[in-house]
């Protein structure tokens, strides 16, 4: 069986509960079951709240305000739109920090339903000051910014997923260039890496990929598109398209360009299907993305 991303989450949640003194974690039923050696091993630090995810952000921003560094960890859509009240509350308002990690993504598991899709998640952080998002695109990507969260005192928001690249690159916030071309600048977020590159296959564009989409690398993408013909970016994202267009637009604003947005759409399409449906629905599959990117471009 193949090692996925909460695999990893759970192996070094639980290492650090053992290492980390001040670390806590608190659940919401939630991959509860993974954590029993660790709740055994730290009841005082490992709380699981039952199926109340308000309760839970509550309780780890309480944890926060006691100089404990909390973890909170469910569902995409439970972790941050069912509880973004309480994110907002007792974490932005409180002005105390803590590790928010979700499972999910936008449509990982589709059998669930319209009730456990989250393609608004990054959306919405971006509206409270000062919170860092990690979107890991393979497992070997979710250890590093998980061991900086736990032992920092930033906001952090990681999210993981079931959708994986082929391959793993350096989570340190930078735009990587993993092919250069130029007609553009295409950036792909997270999990959609592959697909990305196997829509641009024989274009004349610039592929870059980051797994830390907040804070931006702005000064990576502004130095990319200078060795373009022009200023035009492509944002592949596995979230809401357009969620990044404020960022790409403010970075950009003293210079003209052109900005083309993929991600998930925002129309409820009423349908179960598996997660390679919803990217074609959404046009994020390699021939959607291949059919944006030409028809924006030629």
């Amino acid at each position: 069986m193949n090692t996925t991303m909460r695999d990893v989450f759970v192996d070094e949640t639980t290492r650090l509960l053992d290492t980390e003194p001040r670390l806590a974690l608190v659940l919401a039923d939630i991959s509860a079951s993974l954590f029993d050696k660790a709740a055994a091993d730290h009841p005082d630090r490992v709380v699981n709240v039952g199926i109340r995810e308000q309760l839970m952000i509550g309780v780890a921003g309480g944890m926060a305000q006691t100089g404990l560094r909390p973890i909170a960890h469910s569902y995409a859509p439970f972790l941050v739109e069912r509880a973004f009240e309480q994110v907002k509350l007792d974490f932005g308002h409180q002005g105390v920090s803590g590790v928010l990690v979700s499972v999910g993504a936008s449509h990982d598991w589709s059998a669930g339903g319209y009730t456990h899709f989250s393609p608004r998640d990054v959306a919405l952080f971006d509206t409270i000051p000062g919170w860092r998002v990690h979107v890991p695109g393979h497992p070997d990507e979710v250890a590093r910014p998980l061991n900086d969260a736990a032992t920092g005192d930033e906001s952090v928001y990681i999210r993981l997923s079931l959708r994986t690249n082929d391959r793993a690159y350096p989570s340190d916030g930078s735009l990587h260039t993993v092919r250069r071309g130029r007609h553009a600048t295409v950036v792909a977020v997270g999990p959609t890496l592959d697909n990305t590159l196997a829509a641009l296959d024989g274009l004349d564009v610039t592929v870059a990929y980051t797994n830390r989409p907040r804070p931006f690398d702005t000064a990576g993408l502004r130095s990319l598109l200078d060795e373009q013909e022009t200023d035009t970016v492509v944002i592949v994202e596995p979230y809401l398209a357009g969620t990044s267009d404020h960022i790409v637009t403010a970075a950009l604003a003293d210079r003209p360009h052109r900005v083309k947005s993929l991600g998930v759409g925002r129309v409820d399409l009423h349908a179960f299907g598996t997660p390679d449906d919803h990217d074609r629905w959404h046009g994020l599959d390699p021939a959607g993305i291949r059919a944006t990117v030409t028809d924006f471009l030629y």
